[in-house]
């Protein structure tokens, strides 16, 4: 194909064919009309200009007029530099193609693109050969030929300036203070002279910074019947991947990811489900949260991921997103998320339906619709030992946590710790009320009495502690020393940091974790607590003040259950 010329008044433009492959094609669409007749005449004007014009009918009957195919990249700078020089339209914008369908220009052309929207194997596709650069322009130059640009072009440099967070105002196309001061922020970033007025090479590199970004993104109108959702989003960045209600998942490389949110609700399943997605690895726990009565909106943030949700409550639906993305791609996908935020709009009188998606898809325990919920590095227990929810646990453990927490995920700060004993007090950073506070043995229980340890004995799964009975076997270790008991019981590693309790409810000892001793590995009924009275001693060193039980008061099992439960409580360490 001979190359063409796009004559503008201050330079030109020079576009030569090669050949592409099976490569990504885009269109620079710069106009649409009503009617065959309008649109066939416009194509004309174009092509006599400009060429390699094409034209398609559109879903809405419209018909749209169109250059190209470029590949991404070069769509984005040739729009930039068509602008620039007055030559189409300021909101003329780049296309996928996948709405349009059979083509009437060049005429004598009824069929639609070959392949699928965006891919036209081995056609021509338009490429940019280098041009020289445009001389620099005075100040006064450069307000000429800004004097020059229209209102849709005048509004395109603002939407520009306003997408790198230089330009805060309204879009007016009038260049006042506020878009000579945006336009002195971005020369200065830029690392240009700061004057306040763009020169036309810089008008041509801010637009086509700004068309990249948004040629990376790929912002396109999705809606979705089956959710009840229409919205902007970026499908250069993700992809439909399956429905798992009340979620549609889309994924993309890096670890980027789109939720569409839909399903029936009430006040109380929004603030439900404000507190569910917060458990999700996709948010993650850093980031500013907002709930009120009718929506809610989630900012999260890691090393590894951002995420941005908002989901809102409307005639007993609740819809929403989530996007999620590396933080390397902050800058963009941040703007992606305030550009679905913005255009988010639900559709219909229903939700996602709960029976869609695959039957035969994993569930666990730890998968919320197919989604990982954050699980903690350890698990253990832990028993009340002041009113006011103060925590006594084993030591062990607790060493590289990030974060810790008691029972229904209540933030918690390590206050006192003795590695030789054992012990590690916890106080929760809110206020708590126990159920029960511990009642510590006044003495030594005999030999071989029955006791029995309360424990999250599988990490919390159960929501509730388990008793695990046994008996008090000896009121030394196996090398001596009175701060240890040996136990003859049966318990598992998440038990550790529970409490040792006699028939009465008293606590005689706090459950170590288990260790190798010498080498030897230990029979599995063979445990060993911190005793009451080092226990008591250490307590009160540490200004908490210790209550003893009745030793008489013998409780009925069920009784003694119970008491377990309310007193004894899950510590988790966490990561993040």
């Amino acid at each position: 194909m001979t190359g063409r010329i796009f004559a503008g008044a201050a330079t030109a433009i020079w576009l030569m064919a090669g050949v592409a492959g099976a490569q990504e094609q885009v269109w620079i669409q710069v106009e649409a009309q009503p009617t065959l007749r309008a649109a066939e005449d416009r194509a004309r004007d174009y092509a006599g200009a400009l060429g390699d014009v094409a034209g398609f009918r559109l879903p809405s009957g419209w018909y749209a007029i169109a250059l190209g195919p470029f590949s991404p990249g070069d769509a984005a700078a040739v729009l930039s530099r068509l602008r620039s020089f007055g030559q189409v339209p300021g909101d003329s914008f780049i296309a996928d193609g996948t709405d349009y369908g059979a083509a009437f220009w060049p005429q004598g052309q009824v069929t639609p693109p070959a392949t699928a929207p965006g891919l036209v194997p081995d056609a021509p596709v338009l490429t940019i050969s280098p041009i020289p650069e445009a001389p620099d322009e005075t100040e006064a130059e450069a307000r000429a030929s800004e004097r020059a640009l229209d209102r849709p072009a005048r509004e395109a440099l603002q939407q520009a300036m306003q997408w790198f967070g230089f330009y805060r105002a309204a879009i007016d196309g009038a260049f006042g203070p506020g878009t000579r001061r945006a336009m002195s922020e971005w020369q200065a970033d830029r690392g240009l002279p700061v004057t306040g007025t763009l020169t036309t090479a810089q008008r041509a590199q801010l637009l086509a910074e700004w068309q990249g970004d948004l040629a990376a993104l790929g912002m396109t109108r999705v809606a979705r019947e089956d959710a009840g959702i229409a919205l902007d989003m970026p499908m250069g960045m993700v992809a439909f991947d399956r429905i798992e209600p009340p979620f549609v998942h889309y994924t993309g490389d890096g670890g980027r990811k789109a939720l569409l949110i839909s399903q029936e609700g009430s006040p109380a399943g929004l603030a439900g489900l404000y507190e569910i997605m917060q458990t999700l690895e996709v948010i993650p726990r850093e980031g500013e949260r907002a709930l009120s009565g009718d929506s809610f909106e989630i900012r999260g943030r890691n090393d590894e991921i951002e995420s941005y949700t908002y989901s809102a409550l409307e005639d007993g639906l609740i819809k929403g997103f989530t996007l999620v993305w590396p933080p390397e791609d902050a800058r963009l996908m941040a703007r992606a998320a305030q550009m679905m935020r913005a255009s988010f709009e639900p559709v219909g009188d229903s939700a996602l339906d709960p029976t869609l998606g695959d039957r035969q898809a994993e569930q666990r325990i730890d998968l919320l619709a197919g989604l990982e919920v954050r699980q903690p590095i350890r698990a253990g227990s832990g028993f009340f030992v002041t009113p006011a929810g103060d925590v006594l646990t084993a030591a062990r453990g607790l060493e590289g946590c990030a974060r810790l927490t008691i029972g229904d995920d209540i933030a918690a700060e390590l206050t006192q710790s003795d590695p030789d004993l054992g012990l590690a007090l916890l106080s929760p950073t809110e206020t708590v009320a126990p159920m029960a506070v511990a009642r510590f043995a006044p003495g030594p229980a005999r030999l071989q009495a029955e006791i029995a340890v309360a424990g999250y004995s599988y990490g919390g799964l159960l929501g509730a502690p388990t008793l695990s009975f046994g008996t008090l076997a000896d009121l030394r270790g196996l090398t001596g020393g009175d701060a240890l008991d040996r136990l003859a019981v049966t318990v598992t590693e998440a038990d550790a940091g529970g409490p040792v309790l006699d028939v009465a409810g008293g606590v005689l000892g706090l459950l170590l974790p288990r260790g190798m001793d010498g080498g030897r590995v230990l029979p599995e009924d063979v445990n060993f607590s911190a005793d009451a009275a080092a226990i008591t001693d250490w307590l009160g060193a540490a200004g908490v003040e210790v209550v003893q039980s009745d030793p008489n008061a013998a409780l009925p099992p069920e009784r003694l259950a119970m008491l377990a439960e309310n007193l004894t409580v899950l510590v988790s360490c966490w990561a993040e």
